[in-house]
C-alpha cells in the first residue's frame, strides 16, 4: 500500500471460498453505495429489507453472518508511517490470531483495512464506507482524523478505538473543560497525551529537585502547529507552571523531518533545562541529531509516539538519555502475557524472528479490549454499537485475558473515558554506534530501555477532556 509492505494476511482469509466470495460481493456493493452517496445514513433505495422468516422457517445463520465487520484505519505511507506500520500490523495480526482461536464467540472478525496516508479526507471516506456497510466498530488512527469524526461517530453510535490519545476524546458527557463536546463512542488505550506530558513534567520536577537546584527550571514545548502535537500543549504548560517551572514560548519543529538548525539554536539560546517533544519519531530523529550538532544540553522528554527503538537506532548517540512515555510492555519483557503477544506476532512472522517495537504491544492491547467488549455485548443483548460501548464499562482495573503484564490495567466509565492514568516513564540508553539491526543492538546492550518511574496522574475533574 503506497510503497509499504503489504500485510501477510487479512482477517478471515482462511474461511471457505464461497463465504469469502459472498463477503467480497457484499462489501463491494457497500463500497459503491458509500462513494455514490457519502452523506446517506441509511441503505440505498434498492436495499429493501425482506420480512424476517418465522423461527420455524429460519435456515440458520448464513456464511456471511459469521463475519463481524470492523474498520481498520492505518498509515503505512504517510507522515506517521514509521509508527503506523508497526501499530497497523499489530492490529491485523491480532485479528488473525483472534479468528484462529475461537473468534468472537465463534464468529470471525472481518477486519477491513484502509491505508489513508494520514490524510483526513481519506479517513472520512473510509469511515462513511464502513458506516454504510454496517461496521460494528472501528480501529482508528490519528488525532486530526479522529477529532474530525467525533460528531459522526456519536451520531452513528459506532465505537471508535483510536491511536490518538488526545484528551478531548475522553469526555463522554461533554461536561469537562476541554473540547466542549461529548465523545461517548471514542475510546483509546493508554494515558492521554496531556496526562503523559504531566507525568513527564512531574518526573522533571523530581529530577530537578534531586540535583539540588533551587531556582525554577525552564520548560518548553516543541512540536509542529498540528492537532496531534498541539493536543497536550495548553494542559502541560499549565501543569508545569503549577509545579513551579518557568514556561518558555513554544518552539516549532516540523512533523516532516527537515533541517532543525534554527529551532535547535533557539532551544540552546533559551537555556531551557527540559523540553517536551510532541512530534512523531521520524521527526524526533532529525531534531536530536541537529540539536546534538548545535551543542544543546537540554533534557529531552518525548511523547508516547516520539521515541522508540527505531529512534534510538536512527539518531544514534544523540538519542541517549531521552525520557519518554511508555504505554505497555516491551518486546523483551518477561511478562506472562508476552507469550500471547509472540504467538500473535507469528501471524505475519511464522518463524518468530521479527523484533517488534514498543507500539506493537499497545495495538495488541487495543484490539483485545475491543475483542472482549464484543464478546460481552454478544452475550448481553447482541452485537451493536451501544452494547459494545456499554461493555467497556463492565470492569475496573481491566487486563485482557492472556495479556497479563503486557497491558497496564484500564478502567472506563460512562462519565470518564480516561482509561489509563498511570504513566510509565522510561529512559533510553545508547552507548555506541547503531549500524547493526535493532535486535542485535538490544542483544549487545548498545541500546537499552530502562523503566525509571511510574506516576499516577489524579483524575482531577477540571482535567477531564483536556
Amino acid at each position: 500500500m503506497g510503497g509499504a509492505a503489504t500485510p501477510a494476511k487479512t482477517a478471515g482469509a482462511r474461511i471457505g471460498v464461497i463465504a469469502g466470495v459472498g463477503v467480497a460481493l457484499s462489501l463491494a456493493v457497500g463500497g459503491v453505495a458509500a462513494w455514490l452517496s457519502l452523506d446517506r445514513a441509511g441503505p440505498a433505495p434498492s436495499e429493501t429489507a425482506a420480512p424476517a422468516p418465522s423461527p420455524a422457517a429460519s435456515p440458520g445463520p448464513s456464511p456471511a453472518d459469521q463475519y463481524l465487520l470492523v474498520g481498520n484505519l492505518v498509515d503505512f505511507s504517510g507522515v506517521s508511517a514509521g509508527i503506523g506500520r508497526v501499530y497497523g500490523q499489530a492490529k491485523i495480526d491480532s485479528a488473525n490470531w483472534i479468528n484462529e482461536n475461537g473468534g468472537i464467540n465463534g464468529r470471525l472478525i472481518d477486519l477491513d483495512t484502509v491505508e489513508f496516508s494520514f490524510l483526513v479526507p481519506r479517513a472520512i471516506a473510509a469511515y462513511k464506507k464502513w458506516r454504510v456497510q454496517g461496521a460494528l466498530a472501528v480501529q482508528g488512527w490519528g488525532t486530526p482524523d479522529t477529532e474530525t469524526l467525533v460528531e459522526k461517530i456519536t451520531e452513528d453510535q459506532i465505537p471508535y478505538f483510536s491511536a490518538s490519545y488526545a484528551a478531548s476524546l475522553t469526555d463522554p458527557m461533554g461536561k469537562g473543560q476541554g473540547a466542549g463536546r461529548a465523545a461517548p463512542y471514542n475510546f483509546f488505550y493508554g494515558p492521554t497525551y496531556s496526562d503523559g506530558c504531566r507525568g513527564l513534567v512531574q518526573w522533571a520536577a523530581d529530577d530537578w529537585k534531586a540535583k539540588g537546584e533551587t531556582r525554577p527550571a525552564k520548560y518548553v514545548h516543541m512540536g509542529d502547529n498540528h492537532p496531534y502535537p498541539n493536543a497536550p500543549k495548553k494542559a502541560c504548560k499549565a501543569y508545569a507552571s503549577e509545579l513551579g517551572f518557568e514556561v518558555l514560548p513554544a518552539i516549532r519543529f516540523a512533523l516532516v523531518p527537515e533541517d532543525n538548525t534554527a529551532p535547535c539554536e533557539r532551544l540552546r539560546d533559551s537555556g531551557a533545562e527540559y523540553a517536551y517533544l510532541a512530534n512523531t519519531g521520524s521527526a524526533v530523529i532529525r531534531l536530536l541529531q541537529d540539536c546534538r550538532a548545535a551543542d544543546v544540553e537540554t533534557q529531552f522528554m518525548a511523547n508516547v509516539w516520539g521515541y522508540d527503538e527505531t529512534v534510538m537506532k536512527g539518531a544514534g548517540e544523540a538519542a541517549d538519555g531521552v525520557v519518554w512515555v511508555m504505554g505497555a510492555a516491551t518486546w523483551g519483557d518477561a511478562a506472562p502475557g508476552m507469550y500471547t503477544v509472540r504467538e500473535i506476532s507469528k501471524m505475519s512472522d511464522p518463524g518468530g524472528r521479527k523484533y517488534r517495537a514498543v507500539h506493537y504491544m499497545r495495538a495488541v492491547c487495543s484490539m483485545f479490549y475491543l475483542k472482549e467488549a464484543m464478546e460481552w455485548a454478544d452475550k448481553h443483548g447482541g452485537l451493536s454499537g451501544p452494547n459494545i460501548k456499554n461493555a467497556m464499562y463492565q470492569k475496573t482495573d481491566w487486563v485482557p485475558a492472556g495479556l497479563e503484564g503486557v497491558c497496564p490495567p484500564a478502567t472506563w466509565t460512562a462519565e470518564d473515558h480516561r482509561g489509563v492514568t498511570r504513566v510509565l516513564i522510561y529512559r533510553g540508553h545508547v552507548t555506541g554506534p547503531t549500524d547493526a539491526d535493532v535486535p542485535t543492538l538490544i542483544e549487545t546492550g548498545t541500546i537499552a530501555l530502562e523503566h525509571v518511574q511510574s506516576i499516577d496522574i489524579p483524575r482531577r475533574p477540571e482535567w477531564l477532556g483536556q
